[in-house]
């Protein structure tokens, strides 16, 4: 089944006075790229399943998050390295809150992926202890946001 549709609106002229009569050629393939998508995560799934890859996978699991975790820690050491320079002009008291702020983030992200790589059994993050260690970022973020807001204020 082949689909056609105008690519310009219809009563459009060109320059000349002709009606643009612009087609283009569809292939059903063309039109449903979340199908496609959902297609080759079901290819990639019968995969793991017929070969019976379940150790493979937790493995390449186990190293993304190893590597997201490094990202995020990376990510923060650029932030850092550009604006030092500003950082260290802060009065102590700024800058110790604005690094343990910092760091209290980094150590509560790595709780969880330690736990869950290296730990005997992982970290249930539900209930009340996922509110906590959900309040740890906002009140993390919060702290880097009011220490950064009082250093930037020019009055």
């Amino acid at each position: 089944m082949i689909f056609l549709y105008r690519t310009e609106p219809r009563g459009k002229t060109s320059p000349g006075g002709a009606r643009a009569g612009g087609t283009v050629v569809r292939t059903p393939g063309d039109g449903h790229p979340t199908l496609r998508a959902f297609a080759i995560i079901l290819a990639i799934v019968g995969i793991v399943m017929v070969f019976q890859l379940y150790a493979t996978l937790f493995a390449i699991s186990a190293l993304l998050q190893i590597a997201f975790l490094l990202a995020i820690t990376y990510f923060l050491f650029l932030l850092w390295r550009d604006r030092r320079a500003d950082i260290a002009f802060w009065p102590a008291r700024a800058q110790w809150a604005f690094y343990l702020a910092i760091l209290i983030v980094i150590a509560n992200i790595g709780v969880y992926f330690g736990s869950r790589l290296f730990g005997a059994h992982r970290l249930s993050i539900n209930g009340l202890a996922g509110v906590g260690w959900l309040l740890v970022f906002r009140f993390c973020g919060y702290t880097i946001w009011r220490v950064w807001r009082e250093q930037h204020t020019y009055l």
